[in-house]
């Protein structure tokens, strides 16, 4: 449905209306140039910025206007996404390391309107003179303590000494800063806060484990757990790549996700997490804020983070949108716990549990996307028509610039796929099979 008097639309966003948040930092903006806004991940950050900041854009300015800077490329991409499906009709960009330079100096030679991207990445192009941002008159600073805990404070520096016409400013964190550094130009600002007063609440359990076998341990764990998405956070990718190999060879499906792995493999975990074709995710802190992973029912610290600032954003991973979390701490008895970590239970392991149930779904990959002028309808059409599927036999469903996602269920999977593969969409034959 189309917002009265506004230039977006929330429909494709699955909702009808803005939430508390989200109203109360677009009525801020229109008396106020500086914003603070503190609010718990997963409660809808995103939406609140963009709708607030596109009250600010001109059809008629020919010059990058907004420039949104996120720590990762996962949460540009996913920021990018948001704004694309608000239907404005303004151009967006996005730059992040991994891309390629090329394509985005391409892009940048028709300036848009927004522009997204990490820090270092938007850096290098001002450095190379890709892009002009003097005109740029609205700054959105997402995940600001991330950037800094990344060490990005000198990009953000020379960026932000670009935007010659800087009028609004908005920063935004999961996370309350004891001091905001003078380079972000924000004086004055008047501060959100939705970080207290949640409806809903976490409950942290403690599980004492032998270090020889704290694999094994987890595996129980996860046999105990009752069905839901969980995340298992480690601090490092090397016990990512272990866990996840260790829980395979016993029979669960999980998927890896760290900083170390290629672009699309990372996006492909995250897909497969998201669908339900893989109930576990084991990550490193990269996981732990930034990303739109709905409905995660237990949050495991395998290992548990040296700062609190991480464990407050894993932790936060559960327990959002008013419904309640379940935290699991992996806890050596033979050394002392970290101060920040909350009051908890001793959790009991059961032993030999029956493990946790194979994944409803799984994902098929099919070799065309946006720019190939597929779109999800046209993916459930072929589904049905030439794989004879019900409309309770599909599930979710990510259509990506060259190739899409889709989530179908396990029982018919193995029958379904051969019959799909080299058909034709659209009038073009696609590869299609098993996403690895």
């Amino acid at each position: 449905m189309k917002i009265p008097h506004s230039n977006f639309s929330l429909e494709k966003l699955g909702i009808s209306s803005l939430n508390e948040m989200q109203q109360e930092m677009l009525q801020t903006s229109g008396t106020n140039n500086d914003i603070i806004l503190h609010a718990p991940t997963g409660s809808g950050k995103t939406v609140a910025f963009l709708t607030t900041a596109l009250g600010k854009l001109s059809k008629e300015q020919q010059s990058v206007q907004l420039l949104i800077i996120s720590p990762t490329r996962e949460l540009s991409i996913q920021i990018e996404d948001v704004f694309k499906k608000l239907s404005t009709g303004f151009k967006v960009n996005t730059c992040y390391g991994g891309h390629s330079m090329r394509v985005e100096e391409n892009n940048l030679s028709v300036p848009p309107a927004v522009l997204i991207g990490t820090p270092g990445r938007l850096a290098d192009h001002v450095r190379r003179n890709n892009v002009d941002l003097s005109e740029v008159h609205t700054l959105v600073l997402d995940e600001f303590d991330k950037s800094l805990q990344m060490g990005f404070e000198s990009d953000m520096t020379e960026i932000i000494s670009e935007l010659h016409s800087l009028k609004h400013k908005y920063l935004v964190s999961a996370t309350k800063l004891e001091q905001i550094p003078a380079f972000t130009r924000i004086q004055n600002p008047v501060t959100i806060d939705f970080l207290t007063g949640q409806s809903h609440r976490i409950n942290y359990f403690g599980i004492h484990y032998i270090p020889t076998d704290k694999e094994g341990t987890l595996l129980e764990l996860l046999c105990n757990l009752p069905e839901g998405k969980t995340i298992i956070f480690c601090n490092h990718r090397e016990p990512v790549v272990e866990i996840t190999d260790f829980l395979k060879s016993n029979g669960v499906v999980a998927a890896a996700y760290h900083g170390g792995m290629e672009q699309d493999d990372r996006e492909r975990a995250l897909i497969r997490f998201r669908n339900g074709s893989a109930d576990f995710l084991v990550s490193t802190d990269l996981a732990a804020r930034g990303l739109d992973i709905p409905a995660v029912e237990h949050v495991i610290h395998y290992q548990l983070p040296l700062k609190e600032a991480e464990f407050i954003h894993r932790s936060g991973r559960t327990g959002r949108q008013d419904a309640d979390g379940v935290v699991f701490l992996f806890l050596d008895a033979q050394k002392e716990v970290p101060a920040f970590i909350p009051e908890h239970e001793l959790y009991d392991v059961i032993p030999d549990e029956p493990l946790p149930e194979a994944p409803k779904w799984k994902t098929i990959y099919i070799s065309a996307g946006k720019k190939d002028k597929v779109n999800k309808v046209d993916i459930v059409g072929f589904l049905h028509k030439t794989g004879g599927l019900r409309p309770d036999e599909i599930g979710l469903i990510t259509v990506m610039d060259h190739s899409s996602f889709v989530a179908i269920r396990s029982d018919i999977a193995e029958q379904v796929v051969p019959e799909l593969r080299d058909q034709k969409i659209k009038g073009k034959k696609q590869k299609i099979g098993f996403a690895r």
